[in-house]
């Protein structure tokens, strides 16, 4: 418990991030409401000002709702790419300035400052880290400093916008206990229903309940609610490598020039890895193609994207460098495909150029996938590829069969 009372964890979030960087293009914007995402009514709202927030606009709402709710709103697509550029700004920043930290998706991160009060201060050191990245960027962010992960993200938002907040120590709960519940990680919209069902809104009746009733109505879900809830959070911060990957190979009984099945393995590898990213809950920067020729003759090639976790995106660049790598006079023996630079992150990324449609295409196929094993859904064109599976294929079902649209 003493080793838990002397951690200093700091969770720093970049405010609006995406209107933000559209802000630093194009001043013009400023206090402005502005939505960032699919610019047609069938799109969505990836990112929103806080002047659109005013009107009840939120992330994942259907374009076209949150122009009925503000007219005026100027609606942008957004550049992936650009926000990746920035997000990347802020993580080398980051990397210079504290000992050891983690990024949790494209504009959040958690740092352990534990012991730097021994040297400088952690209060002082996390408010000169926040203001440098400011200064270098131009970004405005906000920061929670406490003794875990949890009070930290809270005190986070909070703070927001562009602003800091530390909960000292032994003043967790008391923070906690007015806030309405829906402001504690992991509580999403069915959770918190059913927590305003048995007439729970704030933190403080969690904090006064029994555990057991709390696990009782929601299981292991439950117990871990109720010690976020009384403050309790031992996760530690897990250091950032952008060398983390998943990858996947298939290697030949016979060595093969047949460029359908070529191209339909590669298909399904691609699928199959973007699926175990959004299971993970992980977005990929970075594709990377392997060919292994008869004569053991191995090349590669690779390429930077923006962060996302979509099969149409994925499949098209594999395919892309694919084209671009694979020498059609040589017998090929093995075949692969990597994904690098990883960070945790949902689907935010691609809620740009992404329809509604598209949106619950992936999120039912997912739910698919996991009840019925992660080829129980797939692309007509790589039907051919058995092998790829990492999990029991089908659970003895038959696949789902999915048109190559967009791929």
């Amino acid at each position: 418990m003493d080793q838990l009372k002397t951690k200093k964890i700091l969770h720093l979030d970049l405010d609006s991030f995406f209107v933000s960087v559209e802000r630093l293009i194009d001043s013009r914007l400023n206090d402005k409401p502005v939505l960032i995402g699919g610019t047609t009514d069938r799109g969505v709202v990836a990112s929103c000002s806080y002047e659109a927030r005013a009107y009840g606009i939120h992330s994942a709402m259907p374009m076209k709702m949150a122009r009925q709710l503000c007219p005026e709103a100027i609606v942008i697509k957004g550049n992936s790419m650009t926000y990746s550029k920035y997000s990347d700004m802020v993580t080398d920043i980051m990397r210079e300035e504290v000992p050891l930290f983690e990024k949790t998706s494209i504009d959040e991160f958690y740092a352990d400052l534990s012991g730097m009060d021994k040297f400088f201060g952690c209060a002082k050191l996390a408010s000169e880290v926040r203001q440098k990245i400011i200064r270098e960027t131009g970004l405005p962010n906000s920061f929670g400093l406490s003794i875990n992960k949890t009070v930290s993200k809270v005190a986070t938002g909070e703070a927001k916008p562009n602003n800091q907040l530390e909960i000292i120590q032994g003043e967790e709960m008391p923070f906690l206990a007015p806030l309405s519940v829906r402001k504690i990680p992991m509580v999403g919209a069915k959770t918190y229903q059913t927590l305003r069902n048995l007439g729970i809104k704030q933190v403080k009746t969690v904090q006064e309940m029994p555990m057991d009733m709390m696990e009782n109505v929601l299981g292991q879900h439950g117990r871990a609610l109720w010690k976020k809830a009384q403050g309790i959070d031992n996760s530690p911060v897990i250091a950032f490598n952008e060398r983390k990957s998943i990858s996947t190979e298939r290697t030949f009984d016979r060595d093969t020039t047949d460029v359908v099945k070529l191209k339909g393995i590669m298909l399904a590898m691609a699928e199959n890895l973007a699926y175990q990213l959004r299971r993970g809950k992980k977005l990929t920067a970075c594709v990377t193609v392997k060919i292994r020729y008869s004569d053991f003759q191995t090349q590669t090639l690779q390429a930077r994207i923006p962060y996302t976790s979509a099969d149409h995106i994925l499949i098209a660049k594999v395919m892309e460098l694919f084209g671009r790598v694979y020498n059609r006079r040589l017998l090929v023996r093995l075949i692969g495909v990597r994904y690098s630079h990883l960070v945790g992150g949902g689907y935010q990324i691609n809620l740009f150029e992404d329809t509604e449609e598209y949106i619950n295409l992936y999120q039912a196929m997912d739910v698919i996938r996991e009840r019925y094993g992660d080829r129980a859904v797939l692309r007509a064109s790589g039907i051919g590829a058995r092998t790829i599976s990492r999990s029991n294929p089908f659970n003895g079902k038959a696949p789902l069969l999915l048109a190559n649209r967009r791929a």
